[in-house]
C-alpha cells in the first residue's frame, strides 16, 4: 500500500472514529486506538511509513504543547506537592513491580526488564489531555491537577529511559540551550507576533508555534532525547497568554483534533501484533496487572485527598500509557534489547491501559456535573462553576 492509500485508509478510519465517539459518548482518541489495532491486524499496513511516524510523533509533541497551555501555573504552583506526590507514586509502583516481574518470572534478563519497567510506568499526558478537552473538564481544577500529575510522572519515564539507556550526543547542550530559550522567549515575543500578525486566515500565530516545536523535535532527536517535556512547559508558560486569547487556542487545538492527532492514535493501535498477544496471554495479564495495580493502590489515596469525589476518576485517568511507553519500548526493540514478540506484548499492554481505565472513567466515574455532551467543550469560567472545587 503506498503512501496515498494508506492516508486515505487511516482519514476515513477518523472520520468513522469520530462518528462512533459522538454516538456513543466515549472519547474518540480510544476509538482510533481500537480502529489501529484492527487495521493493523485485518490489512497489510505499515506503521513505520517515514510520513506517518513524523506525523503521529509531532501530534504527541503538539498535544503536549497544548496540554501545558491548558494549566493554569498559579493553580500548579499551589498544588506542587500534590502534583510530586501523585506523578512519583503514578511512576515508582510500576517500574518496581514490572522491573521484578519481569527479571524474576519472566526471565526477560536485566535490560529487557528495565526497558518493561520503563515503558509500562508511564502516563500518557496526550490520552488524558485528548480525553480532558473532549469531555470538557481541561481547565477545570481536577483536569489540571491531572495533567500536573501526568507531567510528573512523565518527566520521570524520560530521567529513566535517558539515565539508563541513553547516550546522549554533543547536540543535548543546544537541546536543552534552545528549550530554555524558547520557553523564556516564546512569551515574551508571542503578544508582539499575533498582534501583528494573527487573526488571518493563514493563522501566522499557529505557524509560529508549529515551528517552534518542530525545532525542539530536531534537536531533540539529534541530542537522543525527547521534546515532549520541553512542549509541555513551553505551553505552561503560554497559558497565560492564551487565556487571553482563547480564539487563538481553539483554533490551534481544532487543528491539532481535526488533522495530527488521529494519526497519533491510529498508529499507536496499528504497532500491536495480535498473534504474538494470542501466543501469550498469561504474560500479558501478568504485564497489565503490573501496571493498573500499583497505580491504582498508590495513586488512588493520594487523588483521594486532593480531588475527593473524583478520585477514583483522576486514579483511572493516571494508569493509561501511549507516548512515552512506546517511545521506549521502540528504543528497546531498536537497541537489539528486546525482541519482537516482548515488543508487542509491551506495546498491547500500553495499548490497553490507554483504553480500558479510560473507558471505565468515563462511564462510571465522570464527574456527575459534565457538560450534557462530551464534545461540547465548556469554557474556562464555566467549567470550574460546574465542577466546583473538585
Amino acid at each position: 500500500m503506498d503512501a496515498v492509500q494508506l492516508a486515505a485508509v487511516l482519514v476515513s478510519a477518523a472520520l468513522v472514529a469520530s462518528m462512533v465517539s459522538v454516538q456513543i459518548g466515549i472519547s474518540v482518541a480510544l476509538i482510533e486506538l481500537t480502529l489501529g489495532v484492527v487495521l493493523g491486524n485485518v490489512f497489510t499496513l505499515n506503521p513505520n511509513a517515514e510520513w506517518l511516524v513524523l506525523l503521529a510523533t509531532f501530534a504527541s509533541v503538539v498535544l503536549t504543547f497544548l496540554a501545558g497551555a491548558e494549566v493554569d501555573p498559579d493553580d500548579f504552583r499551589s498544588r506542587l506537592g500534590a502534583s510530586l506526590a501523585i506523578g512519583l507514586a503514578s511512576f515508582a509502583g510500576p517500574f518496581i513491580v514490572v522491573a521484578l516481574l519481569a527479571a524474576g518470572v519472566l526471565g526477560w534478563g536485566t535490560q529487557a526488564s528495565l526497558i518493561a519497567a520503563t515503558s509500562l510506568s508511564e502516563t500518557s499526558l496526550a490520552v488524558v489531555y485528548a480525553v480532558l478537552v473532549e469531555t470538557g473538564l481541561s481547565s477545570t481544577r481536577v483536569g489540571k491537577l491531572i495533567m500536573s500529575a501526568c507531567f510528573v510522572t512523565g518527566m520521570c519515564t524520560v530521567v529513566a529511559l535517558s539515565t539508563i539507556f541513553a547516550q546522549p550526543t554533543v547536540w543535548l547542550p543546544l537541546f536543552l540551550v534552545a528549550s530554555v530559550v524558547a520557553i523564556v522567549a516564546l512569551p515574551r515575543i508571542a503578544p508582539w507576533f499575533f498582534a501583528r500578525f494573527g487573526d488571518r486566515v493563514i493563522e501566522p500565530e499557529i505557524k509560529l508555534v508549529f515551528v517552534v516545536l518542530l525545532i525542539l523535535m530536531v534537536l531533540g532527536d539529534a541530542a537522543h532525547s525527547q521534546a515532549v517535556l520541553p512542549a509541555f512547559v513551553l505551553g505552561l508558560v503560554m497559558s497565560r497568554h492564551y487565556r487571553r486569547h482563547q480564539e487563538e487556542q481553539r483554533r490551534l487545538r481544532v487543528v491539532a483534533f481535526a488533522f495530527l492527532t488521529p494519526f497519533f492514535f491510529l498508529r499507536g493501535g496499528m504497532n500491536v501484533s495480535l498473534d504474538a498477544v494470542a501466543a501469550n496471554l498469561g504474560v500479558l495479564a501478568l504485564l497489565l496487572a503490573a501496571k493498573l495495580v500499583p497505580k491504582l493502590g498508590l495513586v488512588y489515596p493520594l487523588a483521594r485527598r486532593e480531588a475527593g469525589v473524583n478520585a477514583r476518576f483522576a486514579t483511572l485517568l493516571m494508569s493509561t500509557g501511549l507516548t512515552l511507553g512506546t517511545i521506549s519500548a521502540l528504543y528497546g526493540l531498536n537497541n537489539h534489547i528486546i525482541d519482537r514478540t516482548q515488543f508487542s506484548l509491551l506495546v498491547a499492554v500500553i495499548v490497553l491501559s490507554a483504553i480500558v481505565p479510560t473507558a471505565i472513567a468515563q462511564r462510571w466515574f465522570s464527574p456527575p456535573q459534565l457538560a450534557p455532551h462530551p464534545h461540547h467543550l465548556l469554557p474556562p469560567e464555566d467549567s470550574d462553576a460546574l465542577l466546583g472545587e473538585a
